[in-house]
C-alpha cells in the first residue's frame, strides 16, 4: 500500500527497549485530499537510515505495511514504512534527463 503526501514532521531516530538495540524513526505525512489526513508512519531498524535524504516539506510517496496486534485485551494498529521516494516535479525532471542521456550512448 502507498501513501502520497507532504512530510510535515521528520522525527529523530530513537533507541527503544531495555538493550537499546531496536531503532525506530517516525515521520508524519499530510495527504492532499479534500479532508487532509495527518498520518504517522514508523520506520524501524535499518529502514531508519533511508529517511536521512528527506526533509520537512518534501512531497513523497511512502510504501507501507499495516500491522495490527492484540495486547492485554486491546487492539493496536501501526503503519510501518519500508520505502519512500520523492514526488517533487523537479526530481522527476532530473530522473528523466538522466535516462535520456544514457540512451545517447547507443552504438547505432
Amino acid at each position: 500500500m502507498e501513501i502520497l503526501g507532504k512530510v510535515i514532521v521528520l522525527g529523530e531516530t530513537q533507541k527503544v527497549g531495555s538493550a537499546g538495540t531496536f531503532r525506530k524513526r517516525t515521520i508524519v505525512v499530510e495527504t492532499d485530499e479534500q479532508y487532509k489526513q495527518t498520518i504517522p508512519i514508523d520506520f524501524i531498524q535499518d529502514k531508519c537510515d533511508i529517511l536521512d535524504n528527506y526533509k520537512v516539506g518534501d512531497n513523497v510517496k511512502v510504501g507501507i505495511n499495516i500491522r495490527g496486534n492484540l495486547y492485554q485485551g486491546k487492539y493496536y494498529v501501526s503503519l510501518n514504512g519500508w520505502n519512500i521516494s520523492n514526488t517533487d516535479k523537479s526530481s522527476a525532471t532530473v530522473k528523466s534527463t538522466e535516462v535520456f542521456e544514457e540512451s545517447n550512448d547507443l552504438p547505432f
